[in-house]
């Protein structure tokens, strides 16, 4: 049996956590999106010593740059499972699009600009 996230969902493939930038995150949300969430390898297991733990740093920096702006930190998320756990990625999928949409559509406008307020808050 295959398991279906949810189709609002689009992977952006990365080859570590690490490389994911807390730019790129905030440019993700400055373009329309209204959540995110990094799924990185589990905690001591990275290919790359420590990428996962780097990008749980940004996770948090990048929490408290939306709660500065006055965004809900919780649209932004990071979870560490293996690569072999399907159903986990599904789980989380389904967990994430429902906080999302309780959340409600970002009040980011739709290509906003807003890296000016994100550099004063950086």
């Amino acid at each position: 049996m295959r398991a279906e996230y949810p189709a609002s969902i689009r992977i952006v493939r990365v080859p570590c956590t690490g490389k994911v930038d807390i730019v790129f995150i905030l440019k993700t949300l400055e373009s329309g999106v209204d959540g995110i969430y990094i799924v990185g390898c589990e905690e001591g297991n990275c290919h790359f010593m420590v990428g996962n733990i780097r990008a749980r740093k940004r996770i948090v920096k990048a929490k408290k740059i939306l709660e500065t702006i006055g965004l809900e930190p919780e649209r932004i998320e990071m979870f560490n499972l293996s690569a072999g756990d399907g159903v986990k990625f599904v789980n989380i999928a389904k967990e994430m699009t429902e906080r999302i949409l309780k959340l409600g559509p970002s009040s980011i406008p739709r290509n906003a600009v807003i890296m000016e307020d994100i550099e004063e808050a950086i």
